[in-house]
């Protein structure tokens, strides 16, 4: 009998030391948008912000370089990741591919209760708030997560290392940012749905084209975003 998913919080255990729950917390707030892409990052605001002193803070800023949420710059500092249009269009290329592998695999190796775990996953996304009112797509991590569940269900360790170690927080960041676009969130929903039938059914060609075509939706949503962002800025040029 599955047991009903309830999300994670965000909370220090005993063995948690100060500088993973600050990584944690900071991670969070720039992968909601909570702290904005581009933003300059301050240590002693930070510090102050979290109440950790510089050492413990130094550490989980390195952290998240390396999971590539902030980036180096010289003479500046570290900023929270801001991908230009071309970079965020090659970031959903390599998924596109990746993850469309990862449903094929799923599909021959995901054993049957991880497939009814994967449909209460669904279940739970179904029932959130954000997505009954249609401003949003259920946003928890790791097992929460419909894409990172397929991914582990793969069975293949250098893939799942590649998307849910190094890319995921960053591929996570931008999926909320652009869950929000009018009606995506119902389309996500309904395509999902499809690409798990296909990896319950044990068609993997049909998974990984479905997963291929519900990322291509994605990204070509990402490309109609920045082409509204321009549109006003073209009119103003040709109204002066």
């Amino acid at each position: 009998m599955l047991h009903e998913l309830e999300p994670p919080a965000i909370a220090q255990d005993d063995s948690e030391t100060l500088s993973e729950n600050v990584f944690r917390r900071i991670q969070a707030a720039i992968v909601k948008g909570e702290i904005a892409p581009g933003s300059k990052i301050s240590e002693p605001e930070l510090a102050r912000t979290y109440g950790i002193s510089r050492g413990p803070l130094r550490e989980a800023i390195h952290r998240l370089e390396g999971q590539r949420l902030l980036v180096r710059v010289p003479h500046v500092g570290a900023r929270v990741v801001s991908l230009s249009q071309a970079e965020l269009i090659e970031l959903y290329e390599i998924r596109e591919s990746l993850e469309g592998m990862a449903c094929r695999l799923a599909a021959e190796r995901m054993t049957a209760e991880e497939i009814e775990e994967l449909r209460e996953v669904l279940n739970t996304h179904e029932r959130d708030a954000a997505f009954q009112a249609g401003v949003g797509y259920y946003q928890q991590e790791g097992d929460f997560d419909f894409h990172y569940r397929i991914i582990q269900g793969a069975g293949n360790r250098t893939l799942t290392q590649m998307l849910c170690g190094e890319l995921y927080q960053l591929v996570r960041m931008y999926r909320i940012q652009f869950s929000v676009t009018p009606n995506r969130p119902r389309q996500a929903f309904a395509e999902h749905h499809r690409i798990l039938d296909a990896i319950a059914e044990r068609d993997g060609e049909l998974a990984e084209l479905l997963m291929r075509r519900h990322i291509g939706a994605s990204k070509r949503n990402i490309a109609r975003h920045y082409q509204d962002a321009v549109k006003p800025t073209a009119t103003k040029r040709g109204e002066s």
